[in-house]
């Protein structure tokens, strides 16, 4: 085996690290857990060491074929308890996408589908933020996750409002969870070493901020971070349809327009969602009937 640098492979080959990323993540025994790029093995290990149940995506072949092996060679008391998907974590739609260790029992029976209440991962850096989303989307029943990202990433996930590192991802993680940003992880602990920092950040999921869809509210933080030093009145005007309702949106948000995208919360952005909504249907109202709508 040799690490695919197209794919962003740094493994990670220290039992301390894998086993404090294990507890960070509060794994106790009978939980079940999705892992996303095992790579050789050592985070499986120590997610079956704390007594998890383990349902693995790998996008690569070679290791996919080679974690079940090495989980039997290494622990084989724990066998019954992990899977294995060969499969592009983008392409996760359900929990139906996850393989099902065979000694897991699923509440919704027999055939039913593996449902991890925890996500844990060393993620890919190249990937990491729009893997997350994915994932948010597409499990709702992992409450928790505990990830490694390079350090940079690390810090913009977690990022509050008004903070350097603030932008689009740390707006869009929010509307998932509360991120908290972990421990610095060494170069060391990786082969082969990067030229990076890593650092893990964990996420505790809670409800939608709004009843507007994630993707209109996503269309508001692209276009606000998109033209990042530009007020939210100029930066929205192409998403509003002009800066004059651009404005109109914001102001029945209860948003200053000369505000810049780094000060809102994903609360906001999903007010000025929800008002765009009204102006839009201000604007149709008034070129149906040929008078302008106060």
């Amino acid at each position: 085996m040799r690490p695919s640098k197209a794919r962003g492979q740094n493994f990670v080959h220290d039992p301390g690290t894998v086993r404090r990323i294990v507890r960070d993540a509060g794994v106790r025994p009978g939980d079940a857990v999705v892992e996303i790029g095992p790579g050789l093995g050592s985070l499986t290990l120590a997610l079956l060491e704390a007594g998890a149940f383990v349902s693995a995506v790998e996008v690569d072949p070679r290791l996919a074929a080679a974690l079940l092996p090495t989980v039997r060679a290494r622990m084989p008391e724990a066998a019954g308890r992990a899977a294995v998907a060969a499969m592009d974590a983008m392409r996760i739609a359900g929990a139906q996408d996850l393989a099902v260790p065979p000694a897991f029992e699923s509440p919704l029976g027999p055939t039913g589908p593996f449902l991890p209440a925890k996500l844990v991962a060393n993620l890919p850096y190249n990937l990491a933020v729009p893997l997350l989303l994915t994932l948010f989307d597409a499990l709702p029943c992992a409450e928790t996750a505990t990830v490694m990202v390079q350090a940079e990433v690390a810090d913009r996930l977690a990022a509050a409002p008004g903070s350097r590192t603030y932008g689009a991802p740390s707006a869009k993680v929010a509307w998932y969870s509360d991120a908290r940003r972990g421990a610095k992880i060494g170069r060391s602990v990786f082969w082969p070493v990067p030229n990076v920092d890593s650092a893990l950040v964990s996420f505790i999921r809670h409800p939608p901020p709004s009843c507007v869809s994630r993707n209109e509210v996503f269309a508001v933080v692209d276009a606000a971070f998109a033209q990042r030093r530009k007020t939210l009145r100029s930066a929205l005007a192409a998403w509003a349809g002009s800066p004059a309702r651009a404005e109109g949106a914001l102001r029945s948000a209860g948003i200053d327009p000369a505000l810049r995208g780094e000060r809102l919360r994903i609360e906001d952005f999903a007010a000025i969602a929800a008002a765009g909504r009204g102006e839009a249907m201000k604007f149709t109202a008034s070129r149906d009937d040929g008078m302008p709508v106060n």
